[in-house]
C-alpha cells in the first residue's frame, strides 16, 4: 500500500515555478482600469533587468511578476511609471476591506450632490436671467463646482498625471482633459461675464464617470477569481509551540520548517505538516471537493487550507510560505488567469494604438468644427465628447473578464486550469481520448473473502488513511460499523497500523505486514490475509461518456490491458473505439496519428505516468489531486474523484470562446457607432460619459454569462 508523500513528490519549488511561469510575487495595483494601464505596467517592468515576465490581471487589479528583484524595487519602478502598487495584505486577499469601493462611492455621492445643486442654480440662468443675476448664479456655481471637481475627479487626475510623468498615455488623460476643459471654460465664462457656463456639465461628467467606474469595480468583485478564493483560505497568524510547550502567537511569515504548531478546533491549517497528534478530523473540501470529514492518523501529511474539525491538534511544519500546497495551487491558477492567448494579444495590439489616435481625433474634431462654424465653445464640446467616448476600456476587458470568470467556474467544479491557453485549445477539441486505468476506472477491493469479524477492524484502519485503496476499502465496507482502535499511525509508503484489544493490526504492503499475500493485505495479531484488488468505474464516468457522445465528440479508449478486459469496460461505458495492449510510448504514437488525421485531441489520462501522451495532445486533462497538480504534465487537473462534469468543461470552454468574440464585437461595434456620432457633434460630453461606461459594463455583464453553462 504505497503512501505517497505530497511534499516529497512535488518538484523542487524554484525550478517548478520557473517552468510553469509561476510568479515570484504578486502586487496590488488599485489604480489600473484600462488597456493602456496594462501595457504601461508590463512595459515598465519588462524593461527592468532581472524581470522574466510581468502579467497584469485587470479583473483582479493585480500584477504577477517573475523576477529575482526584491519587492520594494518592483514597487519603486511602478511608482516611477505612475502606478500605485502595494504588497498584497490579508485584507486584500480576504476581500473584507473594500477601500477602493468606499472611496469611489464617497466621491460619487459628493459629485452627485454638487451636480444637483448646480443644476438648481442653473435654472435661473436657463429661465432668462441676465447680467448681474446671471453672473451671481454663475459665481455660486463656480464656488460649489470647482472644489468638488478637484476632489471627486482625483482618481482620473492622479492616474493621468502619473501617465504623463512617465511619458505615456492612458485613457484617464483624455477623460481628465475633458473634465478640466469643461471646468476651465466655465470659469473663463464666469470671470468674463459670459452667457454660458458648463459647471453642471463638468460635474455631471465627473458623476457619471465615477458611477461607471464604481459599477465596474463592483462587477469585477462579483467575478471573484479562483486564485483569489484560494488566497482567502490563507491564515496570517498561528500558535507556535516553544520547547516548553507554550503556544506563542506568530505571524505566518515567521514560521519555519520544523516548527511545531497548535491548531485549534475550527481553524484552517496555515502550513503543510506532519500530524503529531494521535488522530485528527479534517475538512479537505478545497483539495478534494468532497464535503465528508476525513480522519488522519499520526504521521499523516496535512496541507495548508484544511480545516481542523476535531479536537486541537499539533503538527510539525514541512512546508511554509510559498512552498505550501495551497500557495502552489493558487499560484498555478493565477498564472492561468493572467496568461495571454491569441484573443488577448489582438486586444492588446488594438489598445496600444488607441490613446494617440483618440487625441488626434479630438484635435481634428476641434479644428474642423472651429473652422466650420467659428464657435469655439461648440468645437470644445465636440472635442471633449470625442475624448471621452473613445475609451478602449471595453476592448481591454473583452477577453480577461471571460477567462477569469470561466477559470473560476471550472475551479469551483473541481477542474484546476494550469495553462493559460488551455481554454482556447479546449474549445477546439473534437476528439476525446481516455486512458482506462486510473482515469475511467479506479482501484477497488474485493471484500467477499474478508472474514466478517475482520471487517470492522479494517474499516477502522481505512478511515484513518487518504490512500486510494483505503478509500476503496471504506466504500466497500460502508455498511459496517468501524471498530474502536488505539495508537493509529500511518507509515509513509507502507501502510497504517493500530492497536485493537491489545493486538497489533496492520493494513498495507505485504513486506511491511510481514507476510507474502500478493502485494496488499492485512495482519491482525499473528494472522495474515490478502486483499484482492479489482477495478471499479470512476464515479461519473458513464455520465461523462454519454454527455460527450451527445455533443458529437469522437471517443477513444486506450489501455495497456488485454483486449478482452478493455472491451468489457468500454461496453459498460458505451465506448465503441478501443485500442488495447498499448504501452505509454505506443499511446504517444496513437495521439500523433490522430493529430495527423486532423483530430484535435483532448487527452484524459494519468498526469503522472502519461507525460508523453499528454504532451502530444492538443490539450490534456489529468484526473489526479490538487496536491499532485504541480507535478502533472496536464493543462487541466481534475481534483475530485467524480468525472461526470467533463462535458460541462468543454461546453464552458466553447462558451468562453463565443463570449470573447461577442465582447470583441460589442467593443468594436460601440466604437464604430459612437466615434462618428461624437465627431459630427451629436453627442454631448454627458452622453459620451454614459455611453463609455455602458460599453464597459455591457462587456463585463456578457462575460458573466460564461457561468451559466448547465452541468
Amino acid at each position: 500500500m504505497s503512501m505517497a508523500c505530497p511534499a516529497c513528490t512535488a518538484a523542487p519549488i524554484a525550478a517548478q515555478r520557473a517552468r510553469d511561469g509561476v510568479a515570484d510575487m504578486a502586487l496590488s495595483l488599485p489604480s489600473i482600469h484600462c488597456a493602456g494601464c496594462i501595457r504601461g505596467v508590463e512595459e515598465s517592468l519588462g524593461a527592468l533587468p532581472g524581470v522574466r515576465f510581468a502579467r497584469v490581471n485587470l479583473s483582479l487589479k493585480r500584477v504577477s511578476v517573475g523576477t529575482s528583484l526584491p519587492e520594494d524595487r518592483i514597487i519603486a519602478a511602478l511608482a516611477e511609471a505612475g502606478f500605485e502598487a502595494h504588497a498584497l495584505s490579508s485584507e486584500m486577499l480576504e476581500g473584507g476591506g473594500d477601500a477602493t469601493g468606499r472611496d469611489l462611492l464617497w466621491r460619487m455621492g459628493l459629485s452627485g450632490f454638487a451636480m444637483m445643486n448646480v443644476m438648481l442654480l442653473s435654472v435661473a440662468v436657463w429661465s432668462g436671467a441676465t447680467d448681474a443675476t446671471r453672473d451671481f448664479f454663475h459665481l455660486i456655481s463656480a464656488l460649489v463646482a470647482t472644489p468638488v471637481v478637484v476632489y471627486a475627479g482625483q482618481p482620473f487626475f492622479a492616474s493621468a498625471t502619473g501617465a504623463l510623468r512617465a511619458r505615456r498615455l492612458n485613457m484617464d488623460v483624455p477623460i481628465s482633459l475633458a473634465i478640466l476643459l469643461a471646468t476651465v471654460m466655465s470659469l473663463y465664462e464666469t470671470l468674463h461675464s459670459g452667457a454660458h457656463a458648463y459647471f453642471d456639465a463638468a460635474l455631471s461628467l465627473t458623476f457619471f464617470l465615477l458611477i461607471g467606474r464604481y459599477l465596474d469595480h463592483r462587477t469585477r468583485a462579483a467575478a471573484r477569481s479562483a486564485a483569489r478564493e484560494l488566497s482567502a483560505l490563507e491564515q496570517f497568524r498561528a500558535d507556535r509551540l516553544d520547547d516548553a510547550g507554550r503556544a506563542i502567537p506568530t505571524p505566518i511569515a515567521d514560521l519555519a520548517v520544523g516548527d511545531r504548531l497548535l491548531i485549534a478546533t475550527g481553524m484552517r491549517l496555515p502550513v503543510d505538516g506532519e500530524l503529531l497528534s494521535q488522530s485528527a478530523q479534517l475538512d479537505r473540501a478545497f483539495l478534494t471537493g468532497e464535503s465528508e470529514t476525513v480522519t488522519a492518523a499520526a504521521g499523516a501529511r496535512l496541507h495548508a487550507g484544511e480545516v481542523n474539525l476535531g479536537a486541537p491538534l499539533t503538527l510539525r511544519a514541512t512546508a511554509v510560505g510559498e512552498d505550501t500546497t495551497l500557495r502552489r495551487i493558487a499560484a498555478m491558477v493565477e498564472t492561468a488567469e493572467n496568461a495571454r492567448n491569441s484573443y488577448t494579444d489582438l486586444a492588446d495590439r488594438a489598445a496600444a494604438i488607441y490613446a494617440p489616435a483618440v487625441h488626434l481625433l479630438a484635435l481634428a474634431a476641434f479644428l474642423g468644427w472651429a473652422l466650420w462654424d467659428g464657435d469655439i465653445r461648440h468645437a470644445l464640446n465636440v472635442a471633449i465628447a470625442v475624448l471621452i467616448i473613445t475609451c478602449p476600456c471595453a476592448l481591454g476587458l473583452a477577453v480577461p473578464a471571460v477567462s477569469t470568470a470561466a477559470i473560476s467556474r471550472l475551479y469551483g467544479r473541481g477542474y484546476l486550469v494550469k495553462s493559460g491557453s488551455a481554454l482556447e485549445r479546449l474549445a477546439d477539441a473534437d476528439t476525446v481520448v481516455f486512458d482506462k486505468t486510473g482515469t475511467l476506472t479506479l482501484p477497488g477491493v474485493a471484500v467477499e473473502g474478508i472474514a466478517p469479524e475482520d471487517r470492522p477492524i479494517l474499516l477502522g484502519l481505512a478511515q484513518a488513511s487518504s490512500h486510494p485503496l483505503a478509500r476503496a476499502l471504506r466504500e466497500a465496507l460502508a455498511e459496517e460499523r468501524p471498530a474502536a482502535l488505539d495508537q493509529i499511525h500511518e507509515v509513509a509508503g507502507q501502510g497504517i497500523e493500530g492497536q485493537y484489544r491489545g493486538q497489533e493490526v496492520r493494513l498495507g504492503n505485504d513486506s511491511w505486514i510481514g507476510a507474502r499475500v500478493g502485494g496488499f493485505g492485512y495482519r491482525i495479531g499473528a494472522r495474515n490475509a490478502p486483499l484482492a484488488k479489482r477495478e471499479r468505474l470512476r464515479p461519473g464516468a458513464e455520465e461523462a461518456v454519454a454527455g460527450l457522445r451527445a455533443t458529437g465528440k469522437r471517443i477513444v479508449m486506450l489501455s495497456g490491458d488485454r483486449q478482452q478486459a478493455a472491451e468489457g469496460i468500454a461496453r459498460a461505458l458505451g465506448i465503441e473505439e478501443v485500442i488495447a495492449g498499448v504501452v505509454p510510448e505506443e499511446k504517444h504514437r496513437v495521439l500523433e496519428r490522430l493529430a495527423a488525421e486532423g483530430c484535435r485531441v483532448l487527452m484524459v489520462g494519468d498526469g503522472l505516468n502519461d507525460t508523453p501522451s499528454l504532451a502530444a495532445a492538443h490539450v490534456s486533462l489529468a484526473p489526479s489531486s490538487a496536491i499532485d497538480a504541480a507535478r502533472t504534465a496536464a493543462d487541466i487537473v481534475l481534483t475530485r474523484e467524480d468525472i461526470g462534469a467533463l462535458p460541462m468543461v468543454l461546453q464552458t470552454a466553447e462558451r468562453a470562446r463565443r463570449l470573447s468574440m461577442q465582447n470583441f464585437g460589442i467593443a468594436l461595434g460601440y466604437n464604430a457607432i459612437a466615434v462618428p456620432v461624437a465627431l459630427v457633434g451629436l453627442a454631448t460630453p454627458l452622453i459620451a460619459a454614459l455611453a463609455m461606461s455602458a460599453s464597459s459594463l455591457t462587456v463585463l455583464a456578457n462575460a458573466m454569462r460564461v457561468r451559466k453553462v448547465r452541468s
